[in-house]
């Protein structure tokens, strides 16, 4: 399916949705900024989760059975949970703010055959930029590396993949470790991974523990495109394998991944999540429990859908931690 069609208004939705029907509801929840002011003030103070809760704000993204994104949503159209107790949504909005994205690009040698189609991939993604985004590339194989820091220049990004050659084991975990601090740098307070890989790990330092813990910290939303075929699946045992790998990770952001079937759907697959990326609502609300304990605090988002409409997905953080004293 072609870029230009992803993008449904809700109009058009309503009046296809007698003759869809489909898949199971997801869910998951984009994980809060929080803030003393408006939306558009807390994207720009660039805060963390743990500062003082004002104002949550949480992104999601709403889709159609056929995975095509839907704008059009009102605010009486969501209800949001946290801990089990609705919270009063105070505002939304839906507008394309810069973004500062971190490419975790897979140059391992079981890549071989599969680089040059995802490094066209990767500039695909690049062309749906906001000219006000940031970026920066981590390469990793055997061990991960920064190899271009924050920049607003596509081409040295692109230099910085075509430059650098496969080679050995994959360190799948420490990319996304260092693609999560590195991000502590950003200026942009919407911030996102996308990390391109086949997703085995067998050389990582860090153990999937630690990423878990380190993404639910952190302010950060991750994609993933799996290039997945049926040589992965006779992996050794000692190696930590892929896709479902890759997918519990991303979802604990409210993202997912994007398989390609075929190493030829992999530009529109990333145009695809580039379009998501910047077509997210943001739903502002102030929690109700203002205690300062850090603790975790689980997020739901349900849809009220429009009459005429049977179903739509939905696409969320899971929770963030609470305020510290």
């Amino acid at each position: 399916m072609k870029t230009k069609c992803l993008l449904l208004s809700l109009r058009s939705l309503v009046l296809a949705a007698c003759a869809v029907f489909g898949f199971p509801a997801l869910a998951q929840v984009a994980g809060p900024m929080t803030h003393s002011g408006s939306p558009e003030e807390a994207r720009s103070s660039g805060n963390a989760i743990r500062t003082e809760v004002s104002l949550a704000l949480v992104n999601v993204t709403a889709t159609d059975p056929l995975g095509r994104l839907v704008t059009g949503l009102e605010k009486e159209n969501f209800r949001v949970f946290e801990d089990g107790v609705e919270q009063e949504i105070v505002t939304l909005s839906s507008e394309d703010v810069p973004v500062s994205i971190g490419l975790i690009f897979d140059m391992s040698g079981s890549m071989s055959d599969k680089a040059e189609k995802a490094r066209q991939a990767a500039v695909q993604f690049l062309q749906t930029a906001n000219p006000r985004d940031e970026f920066f590339l981590v390469n990793f194989g055997d061990r991960a590396a920064l190899t271009r820091s924050f920049t607003t220049n596509i081409e040295e990004l692109q230099d910085g993949m075509l430059f650098t050659p496969l080679r050995g084991r994959t360190a799948l975990f420490d990319a996304i470790y260092l693609g999560l601090s590195q991000m502590r740098g950003a200026r942009n307070s919407k911030r996102a991974l996308l990390i391109i890989s086949d997703g085995g790990d067998n050389n990582s330092r860090y153990t999937e523990s630690d990423v878990r813990n380190f993404v639910k910290e952190a302010d950060c939303q991750l994609y993933s495109i799996g290039l997945f075929d049926a040589n992965d699946q006779r992996r050794t045992a000692e190696e930590l394998y892929g896709p479902t790998l890759l997918s519990e990770i991303t979802q604990l952001t409210g993202r997912r991944v994007f398989p390609a079937t075929s190493l030829n759907e992999l530009p529109d697959i990333a145009a695809k999540i580039g379009l998501e990326l910047r077509n997210q609502y943001v739903l502002g609300y102030k929690p109700g429990n203002v205690s300062h304990n850090g603790a975790w605090r689980k997020i739901k988002v349900k849809l009220v859908l429009p009459k005429g409409l049977s179903h739509l997905n939905i696409y969320a953080k899971t929770g963030y931690y609470a305020p510290n004293q």
